[in-house]
């Protein structure tokens, strides 16, 4: 725990659905389900504290350019209303709002902003907005997954105003390249990101490597870059 929430500050959860947590979902993440105590800790304390929590989650149609099948880079994940697109069963997922994002096809890594995957062009998500109507200063982030979400989210965040923070035992990476999550965190922390505790020592031994690895594999065959 890190206990400095207060009112100024939010707590961001993003995107710890059953698609990137749980073993068996569509784009698992490797130890992405261990994170999930240690997320419910955070948020109890924030709630404690009188600080807002938020939810992302990605939120995608069964067919976008995000999708590998239709000429993106990824597996299909999180379609909206489907199991996978839920927030995992064993999060504390009832404190706060959440920010859908993803919607219309877009790519939505970052919980400020979303971009269409065919012209580039960016648009926000409600969470600026949100975030500013409570006077929020400060970002605690956590979530799925670190070279991906997790940071667009925290560089957005920096980019907008905010004192961001990303705890690092909350967090894991889909590594896609090997490298990727220790890289996004060199790029979050040169940007001004606090980079709070210490990282999970490896991934999850229970979760289905099988599965993230195959995830890994659909992704690299698409041959194409975020």
């Amino acid at each position: 725990m890190h206990g400095a929430y207060d009112p100024a500050t939010a707590l961001l959860v993003v995107d710890v659905q059953n698609d990137f947590a749980d073993p068996a979902g569509g784009l698992a993440v490797r130890g992405g389900e261990a994170i999930v105590p240690y997320v419910n800790g955070e948020i109890a304390a924030a709630t404690e504290a009188g600080a807002l929590v938020v939810y992302t989650q990605d939120w995608h149609p069964a067919s976008t350019p995000h999708f590998a099948k239709d000429g993106g880079i990824w597996p299909v994940h999180c379609v909206g209303g489907t199991w996978g697109a839920e927030l995992h069963p064993a999060l504390s997922g009832d404190a706060g709002p959440a920010v859908r994002k993803g919607a219309n096809g877009e790519d939505g890594y970052s919980g400020f902003t979303m971009r269409d995957p065919t012209t580039g062009t960016t648009m926000p998500t409600e969470l600026d907005g949100l975030l500013r109507a409570r006077g929020i200063r400060r970002v605690v982030v956590c979530g799925l997954a670190t070279d991906y979400c997790v940071k667009a989210t925290a560089l957005d965040a920096v980019a907008d105003g905010y004192a961001t923070e990303v705890l690092l035992a909350g967090i894991r990476a889909v590594d896609l390249a090997p490298g990727d999550g220790e890289r996004a965190l060199l790029e979050m922390a040169e940007a001004g990101v606090a980079l709070l505790g210490e990282a999970a020592e490896g991934p999850d031994e229970g979760a289905d490597e099988a599965t993230a690895g195959a995830a890994d594999a659909d992704a690299l065959d698409a041959g194409s870059d975020e």
